[in-house]
């Protein structure tokens, strides 16, 4: 999991004003380093199901939120996918 200086960390560079930690950008990000420590893990620990499933609802969340950015604000929705190159 995130430690709190990491999820900082992260926040700190995809925030859109300075007491921004809840925007959608933000919890994409957060989402997506969370996943990518997860699959790590989960390449180590291949039988672990239950992260698995948490892993797997994890990315559901990002879909929709990135559903819901690309909606909204589809020029920060680009502008956040090349920044956490998600897609090609």
């Amino acid at each position: 999991m995130l430690t709190s200086q990491k999820k900082k960390r992260v926040v700190n560079e995809h925030k859109t004003h300075e007491t921004d930690t809840g925007s959608t950008q933000v919890q994409i990000a957060i989402l997506t380093r969370q996943i990518s420590e997860l699959t790590s893990h989960l390449k180590k620990h291949s039988k672990d199901h239950h992260s698995r499933r948490g892993l797997l609802k994890m990315v559901g969340r990002r879909r929709r939120l990135l559903h819901y950015l690309n909606t909204t604000n589809p020029k920060a929705y680009s502008a956040l996918i090349k920044k956490l190159e998600l897609r090609k």
